[in-house]
């Protein structure tokens, strides 16, 4: 007890947004709380948006929802992304924060505490390999494994494989989105019997159109999962 004393005192509780001391390891500040959207309230059972109105306990979709055909059942986000939600996804993404999976898949878990089964998989969206050497991890890949830590569910790292290299699809419209990612993701061939006959939940950073996501969906599917959810850090929200 007295050595964490030692150790608190040398190494204060910081802000995982900022550098504002905190009570409590991996939380963020009474400020950064403040100005992070947490997604609450009605929201899309598809994707996870926020909508208007009042939560009465039925199942909505946003608009994009009924008029897209998702390749998956439910899905859940923590975060706007934009303010402090974009800053975290950044810095897990791009800025080595390798210290922000753990607060963020103990959020996540509280999103879907209710979605794990007997046959439940959690498998993170892929990255191709050249990213993957540049970026040195996959950060849906450690939201995952945190994410099945807090949950105590089976994961499978390399369930599915992303062999074809894809443009940067920021500033790219739905349309281009969706035909970029045509045929990015396959499934593992060496992994077949890990998906077959599972309940699969999708694990990644953010959603924007949600073209990686299907392609990811199809691919699970393709292996031969029985249904497919997903759950993400943060969901790019309309007019935020």
């Amino acid at each position: 007890m007295r050595l964490q004393s030692v150790i608190r005192a040398i190494y204060p509780s910081q802000c995982v947004a900022c550098d504002a001391q905190t009570e409590d390891d991996f939380g963020l500040c009474a400020a950064c709380w403040r100005e992070t959207q947490f997604i609450g309230g009605l929201i899309c059972d598809t994707c996870g948006t926020p909508l208007p109105g009042e939560d009465h306990g039925e199942v909505v979709q946003c608009d994009d929802c009924m008029t897209i055909a998702r390749p998956w059942e439910k899905g859940r986000a923590v975060l706007a992304y934009s303010g402090v939600g974009r800053r975290l996804v950044l810095g897990l993404k791009h800025g080595d924060r390798t210290d922000l999976a753990p607060p963020a898949a103990r959020w996540m878990a509280q999103k879907i505490a209710n979605w794990a089964r007997t046959d439940t998989v959690l498998v993170p969206v892929p990255l191709h390999w050249v990213r993957l050497v540049r970026r040195r991890y996959n950060q849906s890949a450690l939201l995952a494994q945190e994410l099945a830590k807090v949950m105590d569910l089976p994961i499978c790292v390399d369930a599915l494989l992303r062999p074809k290299k894809t443009n940067p699809l920021e500033g790219h419209n739905r349309n281009a989105r969706f035909a970029e990612l045509a045929g990015a993701v396959v499934p593992n061939s060496k992994r077949a019997t890990e998906l077959a006959g599972k309940s699969v939940i999708l694990v990644d950073d953010v959603m924007t159109s949600g073209a990686t996501l299907a392609a990811s969906a199809e691919a699970a599917k393709a292996a031969g999962a029985t249904n497919v959810s997903i759950v993400t850090l943060a969901r790019v929200v309309k007019d935020t």
